[in-house]
């Protein structure tokens, strides 16, 4: 009998991180895993939905990132659950300005591909010195302001949209706030960036891991309250004895699961509301460092469902460009003290795409501090500043809007957020390994047994933070990570 059959493993969290993690144990041949999921649901971030039709909307994650080296592409594919092209795949967007005007193909097309070169130049680690230590929007700006493109006035307002766009990949609240330098250690992968999958969405791939799974492993509505862990056992003379099982997981119902290891894969937005407490001895000061000083941002979506199409065939989506936009250095250093942003929280929506499946549906983007506020406003007032939103820009006769759906991953207690962002200053790499490191600290000399509190999520994968693949990889990481502690025992 092998000792890793015996080990008792709980995992935090059934999200990517955590199903690929019990996943790839149970293939190892581990027997006592058990999943304690907060939700009724599985999935995490991934939350697909069938709310107007008989065909799904994405609350959560929306695309697979890159196509080779990612788990989840080489899965969709196996599986065929991959998207058709489509023939939206031939059509653009419109790009309004705010008094009614469509900006010229053209124009948009120049802005846009230097915004990819200047983006391109800060992820190749190609930023010349002078620029490192400055923050995204910062650098955007000087590369901006050579380019002959800065003496349009229109050529500047689409620049903002693109700054405020590029604010949904980073889940930031400004670009001004995010490191250029750091934006290197995220790698794309090669292949496609936007995968997009069909009808079964993001649900369809769950189920795929969750049939890898036996029944009865996954506790749903479980939310965990503490873990203790490094337990010793008082004894009667002045040595205190090991405990059989290291670590003890206690739910919110006060239920009790002993275990060898815990895998915690709740997201960075939780531990930080909840780390400094939930464990018990204290977490180290260098991990608490780290989940305070990575970023965890937020996007939301708007969901707008008319009763009939209002937009033309060739229409892939709806941007808005404003005069003065909330990505202008001006607006954001002026809106850095008090309140007035939230009275144009509206101006953060980049725009308004179209939805596959969903002739009569448009989909707005929204992040940061404007992303949570609207979610604290009711759907009605929404979908009316975005129906005044689209008749404005686009001079269009837009019927009114049937149903909305919102996403509020801000609120949710069980996230608190989207996904991790390095802001300026903080130097990723170091956080996010201090993040991963296991408990207790391993050292020479350490006592108490190894392992027994690991931690997975998309905050803790250095190149591939933010995305569904880095989760699922980091779950495959720290499983590895027992599967070779107990293999190294057996030599």
């Amino acid at each position: 009998m092998s000792v890793s059959r015996d080990a008792k493993v709980v995992v935090v969290g059934a999200g990517f991180a955590g199903l690929a993690a019990a996943a790839t144990l149970v293939q190892a041949g581990f027997q006592h895993i058990k999943i304690l999921e907060a939700n009724g649901r599985v999935g995490g971030r991934v939350c697909t939905t069938k709310p107007f039709t008989e065909n799904i909307i994405e609350l959560g994650a929306n695309w697979i990132h890159g196509q080779n080296g990612n788990p989840l592409f080489q899965l969709a594919k196996d599986h065929n659950l991959l998207a058709e092209r489509s023939s939206k795949d031939d059509s653009d967007d419109y790009f309004f300005k705010e008094g009614g005007k469509r900006l010229t193909e053209k124009l948009v097309d120049q802005v846009t591909s230097l915004f990819e070169e200047l983006t391109s130049k800060a992820s190749e680690s190609k930023l010349e010195r002078k620029y490192r230590s400055l923050s995204l929007g910062d650098y955007l700006d000087v590369a901006f302001s050579k380019s002959a493109l800065v003496s349009s006035k229109d050529g500047a307002r689409i620049f903002e949209w693109c700054k405020r766009n590029e604010c949904t990949d980073e889940a930031a609240s400004s670009l001004f706030e995010v490191s250029a330098s750091q934006i290197s250690e995220y790698i794309e992968l090669d292949g496609d960036f936007y995968n997009s999958l069909g009808p079964g969405g993001y649900q369809a791939i769950l189920e795929v891991l969750l049939k890898r799974l036996p029944s009865g492993m996954i506790l749903s509505s479980k939310p965990v309250k503490s873990i203790h862990w490094d337990l010793k056992e008082k004894s009667q003379g002045t040595e205190s004895r090991e405990m059989s099982h290291p670590v003890k997981v206690i739910c919110e119902n006060d239920e009790v699961f002993e275990a060898d290891h815990v895998i915690v894969t709740v997201s960075l937005g939780v531990l930080k509301q909840q780390a400094a407490t939930m464990f018990e001895p204290v977490l180290p000061e260098s991990k608490l460092d780290a989940i305070e000083n990575l970023g965890f941002g937020l996007v939301d979506k708007i969901f707008l469902c008319f009763s009939e199409r209002f937009w033309p065939e060739d229409c892939a989506g709806i941007q808005l460009v404003w005069d003065e936009g909330p990505e202008d250095k001006s607006v954001y250093t002026s809106q850095t003290e008090g309140d007035d942003w939230k009275e144009t929280w509206f101006k953060k929506i980049c725009g308004f795409d179209t939805v596959a499946r969903h002739p009569t549906v448009l989909c707005g983007w929204i992040t940061g501090r404007e992303a949570l506020h609207m979610e604290t406003l009711q759907d009605s007032e929404v979908g009316d500043t975005c129906l005044r939103l689209l008749r404005s820009f686009t001079g269009w006769s837009v019927p009114d809007v049937s149903q909305v759906l919102i996403s509020r991953w801000g609120h949710d207690h069980r996230v608190l957020g989207s996904y991790t962002l390095i802001p300026k200053g903080v130097n990723g790499v170091h956080k996010q390994k201090e993040l991963a490191a296991p408990l207790p600290p391993q050292s020479k000399g350490s006592v108490g047994k190894p392992l027994q509190v690991l931690f997975a999520g998309e905050a803790t994968h250095v190149n591939f933070y933010t995305t569904t693949h880095g989760a699922y990889l980091s779950g495959v990481r720290e499983a590895q990570r027992l599967i070779n502690h107990y293999s190294n025992k057996r030599k």
